[in-house]
C-alpha cells in the first residue's frame, strides 16, 4: 500500500516556524532531499536563520551521509512543495479550521501511497482529517520542540486511519533517526505534552502562590529531576531509587505520600498579576540575553547530553 520507509528519498516540510523548520533540518541532516512549503518569500530570512542555527548542532551530533542545505528546495505554491514527495510533515499553525482546510486539499493532491504526518501539538488526527478525502494515511507524528535534536516523536491515528499507516510512521521515523512513541489511543495532548503540563501547572502555582520564583523552579529542575530524567525517565528513575526492591518498595513506602497536598493539578487563573509575574521572572533569568543567542546555548548544551549519553551506552 505504501513505499517501503526505507526507500524514502523526498520529504516534503509544511510550514517555516520553529517546528516546521527544525523537521527541515532534520531530515536535510539526515541524508534526504526535502522541499520546504512557506506561506510567502518574505518568511525565508526567518527561515533561513532557524536552519543555520539548527545546522550548528546537527553537525556537532553528526550528519548522515550526503547530509547537505543544497538538499533543500523552498516553494510557496502547496502543490509544487509536495510533488514527488514520499513522506509529509506539516506543521502548520493550530488552528483546527485551517488544518482541516489544507487536509482536505492534500487529500487531492497527494498520492494516496503517501501517509502524512502531523506536528500538531494538541489537536486529534480524527478532527484534522474529517474533510480529507483520504484521510486512511494521515497520521499524529508529534515532536518535541527542538525537534532537530530532541528524538521524541509520539504516533497515533484518528478514526479514519488505518493501522498501516501508523506502523509505516513508526517505521519511517526510526530510520530518521528519531525515538517513536507509538501510542495506544488518542489523547488530547498526547503523551509527553500531558505530562510536562502537569508540570507547568504546578509551576504557575507556586509562582502564583509566591512559593517560587521562575528562576528558583528552573534551578530546582535543572540541578534535580531534569538530569536523572534524561537518563532515566520517571519511572524507572523512581524504580531504581528504591534499590533492590524498585518500584514496589517505592509504591509500598511512598504510596501514601500521593494523598498530600503536595500537588495542585487544576490550572490557576491566568490572571494579568500572574502573567506579569511570570514574564518578569523570565526576563530577569534572561537578563540581557538575546533569544539566538539563548538557543544556540541550549542546543550546544542538549548536544553535548546526547553526545554524552550515546557515548556512555555505547561503552556500556
Amino acid at each position: 500500500m505504501f513505499k517501503a520507509p526505507k526507500d524514502v528519498k523526498r520529504v516534503a516540510s509544511i510550514g517555516g516556524g520553529p517546528i516546521g523548520g527544525g523537521w527541515t533540518a532534520h531530515f536535510l541532516a539526515r541524508g534526504y532531499d526535502v522541499t520546504t512549503y512557506l506561506h510567502s518569500e518574505a518568511e525565508i530570512p526567518a527561515f533561513r536563520t532557524i536552519l543555520d542555527t539548527a545546522w550548528i548542532s546537527l553537525t556537532a551530533l553528526g550528519l548522515a551521509e550526503g547530509a547537505s542545505l543544497d538538499r533543500l528546495t523552498i516553494e510557496t505554491d502547496i502543490e509544487k512543495a509536495v510533488e514527488g514527495a514520499d513522506f509529509i510533515q506539516e506543521s502548520a499553525p493550530e488552528n483546527l479550521e485551517m488544518k482541516q482546510e489544507l487536509y482536505r486539499r492534500l487529500g487531492e493532491v497527494v498520492p494516496k501511497d503517501v501517509v502524512i504526518g502531523s506536528s500538531t501539538s494538541g489537536l486529534m488526527m480524527s478532527d484534522i482529517q474529517a474533510k480529507c478525502a483520504t484521510p486512511e494515511r494521515t497520521v499524529i507524528g508529534h515532536p518535541f520542540n527542538p525537534p532537530y535534536l530532541l528524538p521524541l516523536v509520539e504516533i497515533v491515528g484518528g478514526d479514519n486511519t488505518v493501522p498501516e499507516a501508523v506502523q509505516w510512521a513508526g517505521e519511517f521515523y526510526r530510520i530518521a533517526g528519531k525515538a517513536p512513541l507509538m501510542m495506544k489511543k488518542e489523547i488530547p495532548g498526547f503523551v509527553a505534552t500531558r505530562l510536562q503540563e502537569a508540570l507547568w501547572r504546578e509551576a504557575l502555582h507556586m509562582v502564583a502562590n509566591g512559593e517560587a520564583t521562575p528562576e528558583d523552579i528552573d534551578i530546582a529542575l535543572m540541578n534535580g529531576p531534569a538530569p536523572r530524567m534524561m537518563a532515566q525517565g520517571q519511572c524507572m528513575a523512581f524504580h531504581v531509587a528504591c534499590g533492590e526492591g524498585g518500584m514496589a518498595t517505592n509504591l509500598d513506602q511512598f504510596g501514601p505520600a500521593l494523598k498530600l497536598p503536595w500537588t495542585r493539578l487544576e490550572a490557576p487563573e491566568l490572571t494579568q498579576e500572574l502573567r506579569d509575574r511570570m514574564v518578569e521572572g523570565c526576563n530577569d533569568i534572561a537578563g540581557d540575553q538575546h533569544f539566538s543567542d539563548m538557543a544556540t546555548q541550549r542546543d550546544k548544551e542538549i548536544v553535548a547530553l546526547l553526545n554524552a549519553l550515546r557515548a556512555s551506552r555505547d561503552d556500556g
